[in-house]
């Protein structure tokens, strides 16, 4: 049984790879080249930060997800482990959404404290 998981998990590994640097190389290079992005926050720097940022959010969110797999493999489950998976998730997204948007993309404070919101109710 938790070989399945196992594969599961590094099925989800590969699709956050593939989905960061295909998406990189055949979609967000492509879309940048654009001259009509539009300018959000005044800048279609900000645009293109943000584009990217939220693209590879999504695998990092998969390999959370896959982090939390394979913990369901382990023969000692513990919710502890799955908080600190999804807190580390978290930490992250609130990392990269800060330091790539300059802390103009504000989803940097929900993702921090979600972070935060998720250790504590883990271990109270």
């Amino acid at each position: 049984m938790a070989s399945i998981l196992y594969l599961a998990a590094f099925m989800l590994v590969v699709v956050s790879f593939a989905h960061s640097y295909l998406g990189e190389r055949f979609i967000l290079s492509r879309l940048f080249k654009r001259n009509n992005l539009p300018k959000i926050l005044g800048s279609v720097d900000f645009t293109k930060r943000t584009l990217r940022f939220a693209w590879h959010l999504t695998s990092v969110a998969w390999l959370g997800l896959a982090g939390i797999v394979v913990a369901l493999a382990q023969p000692e489950f513990s919710k502890h482990l799955v908080g600190q998976i999804i807190a580390i998730t978290f930490t992250t997204h609130f990392l990269v959404a800060l330091l790539e948007s300059k802390g103009k993309h504000l989803s940097w404070i929900l993702f921090g404290a979600a972070a935060i919101l998720v250790l504590v109710g883990t271990y109270i």
